[in-house]
Order: structure tokens, then C-alpha cells, then sequence
């Protein structure tokens, strides 16, 4: 399915699940910004709106209801994602509203939810910087999930290093990481292109020099 009607499903089922000002809000809120996000940063890594929420309720120390433009809730996790543009959350804001915004962040890190915050000009002209600074945070965490319980414990600290590196996945990363010979990384490299998470980049010679993650990586550790 390509993005546009994968939006509109998606868009559909949260406003048949609301009521009331929730479903006004996500009415409001989902703008323009937020479907950019959606198009240019989280469909080409995911292909999928599975555990996502749009304008999700959240309540501050006070019992305060916010909204999060964002929450994607996952066996490996909560993460709050906020679209912020320079002129809502920059120039219109006071001393009192940016006090509360670190303090928010700050609770809500305190209640187990990993904030993250992209500027909507990095939306809009540098998705790849987005792309690769989210794949940086969440990846990791996907690899707790029920999906991923066929990697053994050496494959997902693999899987783990390649995500963080956020490029090609070397044998002499692992090495390096591990301090492992070059026998062993091979082994867990294409443990993991056996299992199809990785794929081999083709490079000349007897062995691949590269490995990246697969097309249906994400989708497996999403499930």
C-alpha cells in the first residue's frame, strides 16, 4: 500500500475511536506538518502505522491535559514525537510556556516516555537527517520485541551496533565493538542476512565488505 491510502486508513481509524475534544483535537492538530512528518520521515522507514498515535493524550504533574503530536507505543518503549515549527514554539513563546515545555519533557521522561523533537524546516528540507536521528533512538528499542526473540543474544547486540551507527555495518565494526576475530563477526553478519534483517552490499571479492539493513527489517522488529 502506498502512503496516501495508508493516511487516510490511518486517519479514519483514530477518529472512529474518539469522542469529544479528543477527536476534535486530532481533528485541529493534524496539519500540515504532521502528515509531512508522516510522508517524508516515518513511511519511508516503517511502511507502517502499526502502535502509532496521532495527538495522543498525555497529563502533566498537575493532572493537566497535553498533546503529544505524536506517541508511538511499543513493546520496546514510549516515545513521545513532537513537530515543532520555529514560529508556534520558538517566537511565540514566553518565559512561562518555555519553563513548562523543559519541565513537561522532563516529566514525562521521568514517567518512562523518551521524547523527540524535530524542527519542522528538518521535516520539510532534510528528512534524511530526521530519518537517521529516529532510527538512532527507536531502533535499538525494537529489538526487545516479541518479534526479534529468534536473534540470539550476540545477534541483536549486531543488530543493536547497526542501528546506532546509522550506515553500512562493517566486519571490522564488530570487531572492533566486540573484539571478536573476523571469523566470528562474518558469522553473526550473516546470521542476520540468513534471518532477513541485514542484507549483504555487494562489493567485489570473496566476501561482502558491507551490510545494511533489509527492506523488511523494520516491519519484523515492528510486529
Amino acid at each position: 500500500m502506498s502512503f496516501e491510502p495508508a493516511h487516510k486508513t490511518f486517519m479514519e481509524d483514530h477518529l472512529a475511536r474518539r469522542v469529544g475534544e479528543r477527536k476534535g483535537r486530532l481533528l485541529r492538530g493534524h496539519n500540515y506538518a504532521e502528515k509531512l512528518f508522516l510522508q517524508q520521515v516515518w513511511w519511508p522507514l516503517f511502511e507502517s502505522f502499526d502502535n502509532l498515535h496521532p495527538e495522543y493524550e498525555i497529563y502533566d504533574w498537575n493532572r493537566k491535559s497535553q498533546f503529544l503530536d505524536f506517541a508511538y507505543l511499543s513493546p520496546g518503549g514510549r516515545f513521545g514525537i513532537e513537530c515543532d515549527g520555529f514560529q508556534s514554539h520558538i517566537r511565540e513563546m514566553d518565559r512561562e510556556k518555555f519553563s513548562y515545555a523543559l519541565n513537561r519533557d522532563t516529566f514525562l521522561t521521568g514517567m518512562g516516555w523518551r521524547m523527540i523533537h524535530f524542527s519542522f524546516d528538518d521535516i520539510q528540507n532534510r528528512p534524511e537527517v530526521c530519518q537517521m536521528l529516529l532510527q538512532l533512538v527507536i531502533g535499538p528499542h525494537l529489538i526487545r520485541s516479541t518479534t526479534a526473540a529468534t536473534l540470539t543474544p550476540d545477534e541483536k547486540e549486531v543488530l543493536r551496533l547497526a542501528f546506532n551507527l546509522s550506515r553500512p555495518i562493517r566486519p571490522k565494526d564488530i570487531i572492533s565493538q566486540y573484539e571478536v576475530n573476523f571469523r566470528t563477526a562474518r558469522k553473526w553478519l550473516n546470521g542476520l542476512v540468513a534471518k532477513g534483517v541485514l542484507r549483504k552490499k555487494e562489493s567485489g571479492g570473496s566476501y561482502a565488505r558491507y551490510y545494511e539493513l533489509s527492506d523488511g527489517a523494520w516491519q519484523r522488529l515492528l510486529c
